[in-house]
């Protein structure tokens, strides 16, 4: 059983940063790999990043390529997401996810935190 627990959302303006973190616990969370996904206000939940469980391997969307960036700290059982130059597109609940392996879909992931609200203001 892995728990998940994400902070550090808020309001931002257009261009600015925020970074995310995703704290884990359970016996065996530091094994898990940890995708990051959002949900806009009336869209479906999308895929983000996602980073393995040693933290050498990371796979991001399109759309935050060379804007977003996550890594985890072992040691404290946290991922973090690293958001620059935010767009108000970015705006949505973001939600970390553990799962076996790096993937882009929902469903290869087992354990949800309950999200954390980004608002990127124009």
């Amino acid at each position: 059983q892995v728990q998940l627990v994400e902070s550090g959302g808020g309001l931002v303006q257009a261009g600015g940063s925020l970074r995310l973190s995703c704290a884990a616990s359970g016996r065996t969370a530091s094994s898990y790999t940890l995708g990051w996904f959002r949900q806009p206000p009336g869209k479906e939940r999308e895929f983000v990043a996602a980073i393995n469980w040693s933290g050498a391997r990371t796979y991001y969307a399109d759309s935050v390529k060379g804007r977003f960036t996550t890594s985890r700290d072992n040691a404290k059982n946290t991922v973090y997401l690293q958001m620059n130059s935010l767009k108000p597109e970015d705006t949505a609940v973001y939600y970390c996810g553990a799962g076996r392996t790096i993937a882009t879909v929902q469903d290869e992931y087992n354990y949800w935190g309950q999200g954390t609200q980004v608002t990127v203001s124009s």
